[in-house]
């Protein structure tokens, strides 16, 4: 016997009135549990005195915990919905509390590992909780909404560590702060998203294997590149931002703006790439968010640093729905193990990305001629996105359209 997946829907409410729990969720998961290492880096360096070969080892901490948080939930799928969202929403803030109790780059590796388990799980729970049944007409919109909420979130931090950082606060006083923020995001979400949570429905035991369609492994592969391309600029932004300019009140814009733009490009792209084939999405923002990277490697100036966050931020969240969709629709019926590989890829980029800035900065470069690097790999691998062959009918699809967007790494 099934139970109706949507009893309380209320049929005249808006996307955005049914869509925003799950938005806030994303916030303290991704902009939090994720992201939050990145605006209180340049405080951690300053006051430990950390070098960027540490601060990679760090993130890369936690770009491998969401790596281990996908694979445990491909191999042990989610069956307590509810239980395991409010586990992970509380660990995210547990983690990003206890930060101040270590003193030591191995102790917060580990927190910040553990993190990024904690919002994997949390992120696809919340991609299986859907606002409104397939094939309503506000589908779109609450899609935009709820994935609009990981850009929310990183604005929402970086703008409560620049007025920590004009107040003089310390890196732990922020880190504390921080972890609130989660747990507050956590418990306005979760009323919402506990009031229907539709059941997570199992594949058919027993079916044959569907084979996956000329191309897939390439398209991976160049989603793995943009992984390890758009992770330098999303770790390292603020530092940048301070070595051009060290006024925080000044610096401190830069996460903000890229939480802003990644927030504005969910709500705007369903609306400006309509008739665009996917990859072609992919392409041209994968091309933009090179330039963004080269303008900030080749010219130190505050307005380079802006540009870079609003070109970064402002691309990334658009290239992993196009990236999802393009696997996806080209997959067919294995459509869930392409996008498996995809994320696989994805999230093993996030973890090479800092890894090749450490090895970077041990042979004499910097932070810009990491960038210039990152820029050039990532402007080639869209180059050459246009010379992948496919089967299949994955061309010639809108990239974000009435389907709205897939899921988000």
């Amino acid at each position: 016997m099934s139970t109706p997946a949507y009893p309380s829907l209320d049929p005249t409410a808006s996307a955005a009135r049914l869509a925003w729990p799950a938005a806030l969720a994303l916030a303290a998961a991704m902009g939090i549990g994720r992201f939050a290492f990145t605006p209180v880096w340049p405080l951690m360096a300053q006051e430990s005195g950390l070098s960027l070969a540490q601060g990679g080892w760090m993130a890369s901490a936690n770009y491998a915990g969401y790596l281990l948080g996908a694979l445990a939930a491909i191999a042990w799928p989610v069956r307590r919905l509810r239980a395991t969202l409010a586990a992970s929403l509380a660990a995210v803030a547990a983690l990003t509390l206890a930060m101040p109790l270590l003193d030591s780059v191995a102790g917060w590796s580990m927190l910040r590992l553990a993190a990024g388990y904690a919002s994997a799980s949390a992120f696809i729970c919340v991609a299986a909780w859907r606002p409104v049944p397939p094939g309503d007409p506000r589908e779109p919109s609450a899609s935009a909404v709820t994935y609009a909420g990981v850009g929310a979130g990183i604005a929402l931090t970086g703008l409560a560590c620049l007025v920590l950082m004009a107040w003089g606060a310390s890196a732990n006083l922020t880190w504390i702060v921080l972890g609130a923020l989660a747990l507050a995001l956590s418990a306005a979400a979760w009323p919402g998203l506990s009031r229907q949570s539709p059941p997570v429905r199992r594949a058919a035991a027993g079916g044959p294997s569907a084979g996956l369609p000329r191309g897939i492994a390439a398209l991976s592969l160049h989603y793995g590149v943009f992984g390890v391309g758009y992770i330098i600029p999303a770790t390292f932004l603020p530092a940048m931002a301070k070595e051009v300019l060290p006024d925080p009140a000044i610096f401190g814009w830069a996460w903000p703006l890229f939480g802003l733009a990644a927030a504005l490009s969910c709500l705007l792209v369903p609306r400006l790439a309509r008739g665009r084939d996917d990859r072609q999405v992919w392409r041209g923002a994968q091309a933009l968010m090179a330039a963004g990277m080269l303008a900030v490697a080749l010219w130190h100036h505050i307005a380079a640093v802006i540009l870079a966050a609003l070109l970064v931020g402002g691309t990334f969240m658009v290239i992993t729905q196009a990236g999802m969709l393009t696997a996806r629709r080209l997959s067919g019926a294995a459509a869930p193990r392409a996008a498996a590989i995809m994320t696989a890829a994805f999230a093993a980029g996030q973890i090479l990305g800092p890894l090749l800035a450490s090895w970077a900065e041990h042979w004499g470069a910097g932070l810009p001629q990491v960038l210039a690097g990152s820029a050039a790999l990532l402007a080639a691998s869209a180059w050459g996105l246009g010379k992948v062959t496919t089967d299949g009918n994955g061309a010639g699809h809108n990239a974000i359209g009435p389907s709205g967007p897939s899921h988000s790494n």
